[in-house]
């Protein structure tokens, strides 16, 4: 057994998960247990009342936080100490949105004052092109941007930018590729023009294979568009590590962007990896969502653990996964901006979380990091709620919405409003057999019956939720948000004294990969792996001939 789960206070939460009554007579106890149980804090608001939490419950959460050194940890990630020990590497994505005055130092150099060079450089940039400056090759100004990458590279981008799509520039529009499959790039280039198409190539070492293609088949694309060597500089930049690499691609120095080892790739997109939501939202929006994700990293940092939302939702995820069996954590986004949220956010916490070992390399005997899905609002209430609130799996759930939409438009947001805050009611309240048979009074059917229809519309409820609200979406707001569930992310690996911060097993599907591809190509023997791999190679290279 591990330390943790052999430690009283873990088994302490143990017993006392299994004796707490229903949430509903947690709230006919408490009249005020709303107002105990919400805060608000950089731009939103969390309604964590229904949960199956008491004061108790509470105190002996915030015990474990405490004798698992979580506020020593969240300092060491702060101060950039070497917390990503299997690549002895630092985590300071918070410096990408610290303050210009603040002094954070690594081997030696004051990284802070890097990242403003970095942002001067991308606003440089943004001015020229937005601005009609940057022309393409036959004088043209940018009409399009393509934006290449993978992983945090590909994903954040296009989340964020689809996020704040009300604040874009109306003259450029944006298209994100990060799928090998030519399908995914083929559909996006078809409809361009490459005169006026700028790409944006994300990839640290210039070299990721989804990346590295997908920019080779663009860079085809171009020249058979009419382009050529000569106009790479003025078609293509590249955000990398790499500049030997992209300027012999072709791309001009002054537009290579730095990437740093200290930034993982799902932490990037605040980095130039942004570069693509500040094109289309405009440097001093983006600089507002760095914002409202450097509050949060102060809210995080400073406030008492009984108030700090990231610790709260870690917490409570740690608690339905660890006492309750909980596999999996579901995000509904009420507002279609948010539509692509839980994708992110599940990157965020699985690539981050799903370890199977300490620290030390001792095997954990505990559920690290559940499966995180979701979608959008009341989509999904006609079709996976169902599941949320009669099927036999315990699912905590996180509902978001902000209170004012970009689109008013009648009584649509109202309606919006009400089925999220029913669904909340619903999960936590459920209907009791009695209640079902009483809404059945008054109708033909016999007393069996009513029974009968009665077992299959009762519901348990107790199915614990959080509602996160925010006054309007906006950069900043959406800074808050990503930050909160970053911290999130981090409060957990810190308890269960995991790596939150490494990848190996994407490590390993890479490598996988690439050694499968040289066997399609026959560059290899492919008798030599297992004989699934070895038939379904065969049968790739029967249809290629």
């Amino acid at each position: 057994m591990t330390e943790l789960t052999q430690s009283r206070i873990w088994n302490e939460l143990k017993s006392h998960s299994e004796s707490l009554p229903h949430m509903r007579t947690l709230f006919a106890a408490d009249k005020q247990r709303f107002d105990k149980m919400s805060t608000q804090a950089c731009g939103l608001f969390l309604d964590y009342s229904k949960n199956r939490a008491t004061e108790e419950t509470l105190s002996l959460l915030f015990k474990l936080a405490e004798e698992t050194g979580l506020e020593s940890k969240i300092k060491a990630m702060f101060a950039g100490d070497i917390i990503n020990t299997t690549e002895q590497r630092a985590v300071l994505h918070t410096a990408l949105r610290a303050k210009p005055d603040q002094k954070i130092m690594l081997d030696g150099e004051d990284i802070v004052q890097e990242v403003q060079q970095t942002q001067q450089q991308m606003e440089t940039f943004i001015e020229s092109v937005t601005s009609g400056e940057w022309k393409g090759y036959t004088g043209k100004p940018i009409s399009n941007i393509v934006s290449i990458g993978i992983g945090g590279s590909f994903l954040g981008p296009k989340i964020a930018s689809q996020a704040l799509r009300p604040y874009w520039n109306k003259e450029i529009n944006c298209h994100f590729v990060g799928n090998v499959d030519a399908t995914s790039i083929t559909e996006k280039l078809k409809h361009l023009n490459a005169e006026s198409t700028l790409f944006i190539m994300s990839s640290k070492s210039f070299g990721t294979q989804e990346t590295l293609t997908n920019t080779l088949s663009a860079k085809d694309w171009f020249i058979n568009q009419g382009g050529a060597q000569a106009d790479i500089a003025s078609h293509f930049v590249a955000v990398t590590s790499n500049v030997a690499k992209a300027t012999e691609f072709g791309i001009d120095a002054k537009n290579i962007f730095p990437m740093w080892d200290w930034v993982g790739g799902r932490y990037s997109l605040w980095s130039a990896i942004g570069l693509p939501i500040a094109l289309m939202i405009g440097m001093d929006n983006f600089r507002e969502m760095l914002n409202g994700a450097h509050e949060m990293d102060q809210h995080f940092a400073n406030t008492p653990l009984s108030e700090n939302m990231p610790v709260l939702m870690g917490l409570f995820s740690l608690l339905y996964g660890n006492f309750y069996q909980a596999q999996s954590h579901v995000v509904l986004t009420y507002d279609h901006y948010l539509r692509g949220l839980p994708a992110y956010f599940q990157q965020l916490d699985m690539e981050s979380n799903g370890k199977s070992v300490t620290l030390a390399g001792e095997q954990v005997d505990f559920s690290t990091g559940p499966v995180i899905w979701g979608g959008e609002g009341t989509n999904g209430q006609h079709a996976y709620h169902q599941l949320l609130h009669q099927g036999t799996a315990l699912i905590p759930a996180d509902f978001i919405m902000p209170l004012k939409s970009h689109n008013p438009l009648g009584e649509h947001h109202a309606q919006l409003a009400s089925n999220c805050f029913g669904q909340t009611q619903a999960l936590m309240q459920g209907r009791s057999f009695e209640e079902a048979i009483a809404e059945l009074e008054g109708s033909s059917l016999s007393q069996s019956e009513k029974e009968l229809i009665a077992k299959h519309k009762e519901m348990a409820g107790n199915k614990p939720s959080n509602t996160i609200l925010m006054d309007k979406l906006t950069p900043a707001t959406l800074g808050s948000l990503i930050a909160l569930y970053e911290h999130r992310t981090f409060v957990q690996g810190a308890i269960w004294d995991i790596n939150s911060f490494d990848q190996w097993g994407v490590e390993l599907g890479k490598n996988l990969g690439n050694d499968v591809l040289s066997r399609l190509n026959a560059d290899k023997d492919a008798t030599e792996l297992d004989s699934s791999s070895n038939g379904l190679i065969n049968l790739f290279r029967q249809q290629s001939i």
